[in-house]
């Protein structure tokens, strides 16, 4: 019987040689022997390191865990189909359509990954942050990661955290901050009544009822929505108090939410945050 696993680092390589650096936002400079990404590249978009993208395309590591197998479909903009296959190969079972999707779409890759004169973010239905630009992170930081899981806007809101380290932090918005944590807990409600057999949605509301006072009255308050966009001003240790407009976008059939932040051409706003995409070291969309 033949191992299926053996095709995993087939499959890995031929995906990493056919993504132009271009749709990640690198450089396709002259000195490329291959036209696709190298493993260094791609073990800096998924967060992995060199040796185990290595390890993977040898067949020396064939059974890469849940998070891992998502984290490559992201970096190497698998489609549903692609990322299914993956998950296979690494004998895992593909995500179900009754759970928040948290696969990106090729085509919301590249547009993140070229928007490069804006802060932005992709994060799922339950605001588990995905994905982020170079400036996201001048703007407001390095993104935390937790021990396990992902980074989560709520579990950040809600523990009096910051989903970013150092960088900026939201010192004021256009709505209270009230307001914020109830049109957060809204949507989660929808989300929550939309995929009620997700089990990280469900661990999540567990999480914060015995956590957090205001989220459990809050969440008793039977309130539903959706978040909407405000005006923020971040503070940002290198550039002081930027006022910003923040939207929120959602990606048709997926239920993804992109972040973005904006401020009007020839502002002061502008002209920090242009100042913060030069002086921020060289980095790339994660």
């Amino acid at each position: 019987m033949q191992d299926a696993h053996g095709d995993l680092g087939t499959v890995l390589r031929a995906w990493r040689d056919r993504l132009s650096p271009l749709d990640v936002g690198f450089p396709a400079d002259d000195s490329r022997r291959a036209a696709g990404l190298r493993r260094e590249e791609l073990a800096a978009l998924a967060g992995l390191s060199v040796d185990y993208i290595v390890r993977l395309e040898q067949g020396r590591a064939r059974r890469p865990s849940e998070q891992v197998a998502s984290a490559l479909a992201r970096a190497l903009q698998l489609t549903d189909a692609e990322r299914d296959h993956l998950f296979t190969l690494a004998g895992l079972l593909p995500p179900s359509p009754h759970e928040v999707p948290a696969h990106i779409p090729p085509g919301v890759q590249r547009l993140v990954a070229r928007l490069g004169e804006i802060p932005v973010a992709v994060f799922t239905a339950s605001w588990d942050l995905l994905s982020w630009s170079p400036l996201w992170v001048a703007l407001l930081g390095e993104p935390v990661r937790p021990a396990s899981g992902r980074p989560n806007l709520l579990r950040a809101h809600f523990g009096n955290l910051s989903l970013g380290a150092g960088g900026g932090r939201i010192i004021r918005r256009s709505g209270s901050v009230d307001a914020f944590g109830a049109s957060l807990v809204a949507d989660l409600r929808r989300v929550a009544g939309r995929y009620p057999d997700d089990r990280r949605v469900r661990a999540l509301v567990q999480e914060l009822l015995s956590t957090s006072e205001e989220f459990r009255a809050l969440w008793e308050s039977g309130i539903v929505g959706e978040h909407q966009s405000e005006s923020k001003v971040v503070s940002n240790e290198l550039v002081g108090d930027i006022e910003l407009d923040c939207d929120v976008f959602s990606v048709a059939g997926t239920d993804l939410r992109i972040v973005a932040y904006t401020a009007a051409a020839a502002s002061e706003a502008a002209a920090k945050i242009e100042f913060l995409r030069v002086a921020a070291p060289a980095a790339v969309v994660r």
